[in-house]
């Protein structure tokens, strides 16, 4: 069945690329909203959590309607979609989501605060039903069919603390919430200057990523040895819950991002020949 919260919750904190304080709250939803975003500080402009509205992939994914921008969807999106979570407002009072503690672990609280309501509505499954592969130059992101919601994310840094990782996982809210709510965001130090002359991450800190010199982390331990890879298939959730519904396949990544992440949503959305939608029922009966 199709699934809101239980009541209101709220958290506040800084964007990480505007540095604007902002403040949201996480409202129930009926049936077949889906998840909006509305900015209270413009007459509760609605954005819809959709790909249709995706305008940038640069370091994050931003959403624009008919001019209003919303960015840094990711982490709360990826926590809504790991959690199981449906129909939902976000009432949010700037133009970027909090970063919190760079990761979406701060949101999986408030949701288990808030608490989980079923609703009288089946879910609508996006069952892949071919394969499907999107490549950028070494790098690529492949769905193909499966009988469950299942990610092989694999990363290859030149740094030390980082080199070659790979991880797979079934995605279940309670897999998502152990083995991949906590994982942090990452940066270089040595990118730190160019990105904020390009505008970028002036809410950022030691608080709210993990900061990498040369040859090591600036800012404490890590939560797991490879908390990197972890936190790029955090990444990869938020994005493909832009594709409007919860997903049945396998998907493999090889250094992926954003813009790949979100090309694979749209053709999640957009390509007949690629995936159909099911009724929760239905998918039971087939399994």
């Amino acid at each position: 069945m199709q699934t809101t919260i239980g009541k209101q919750v709220s958290i506040s904190g800084v964007g990480l690329h505007t540095g604007y304080p902002v403040s949201i709250t996480l409202c129930p939803a009926p049936p077949g909203t889906g998840v909006v975003f509305r900015r209270t500080d413009l007459q509760n402009f609605e954005i819809e959590a959709l790909r249709k509205h995706v305008s940038r992939v640069v370091l994050a994914t931003t959403l624009m309607k008919r001019g209003v921008m919303l960015s840094t969807v990711e982490h709360l999106l990826s926590a809504l979609y790991g959690w199981g979570i449906d129909n939902l407002y976000i009432d949010i009072d700037s133009m970027e989501v909090p970063i919190v503690d760079g990761s979406a672990l701060p949101f999986i609280e408030m949701l288990q605060e808030a608490g989980t309501q079923e609703q009288p509505a089946e879910r609508l499954f996006l069952m892949v039903e071919d394969t499907i592969r999107i490549c950028d130059k070494e790098k690529f992101i492949e769905i193909r069919p499966h009988h469950s919601f299942r990610i092989s994310y694999e990363i290859d840094f030149d740094h030390p603390t980082i080199g070659h990782q790979d991880l797979e996982l079934e995605i279940t809210p309670q897999i998502y919430a152990r083995e991949i709510a906590f994982a942090r965001t990452f940066g270089f130090y040595a990118e730190v200057e160019q990105l904020l002359k390009s505008g970028l991450i002036r809410g950022g800190s030691l608080e709210n990523a993990v900061v990498l010199s040369e040859d090591g982390i600036m800012n404490g331990q890590l939560r797991a040895p490879d908390e990197f890879v972890r936190h790029k298939m955090l990444d990869l959730i938020g994005d493909l819950s832009l594709c409007g519904g919860p997903v049945v396949g396998h998907i493999t990544a090889y250094k992926a991002g954003h813009a790949l992440h979100t090309r694979l949503a749209t053709e999640l959305a957009r390509n007949p020949n690629l995936s159909r939608r099911v009724r929760e029922s239905r998918l039971a009966a087939m399994a």
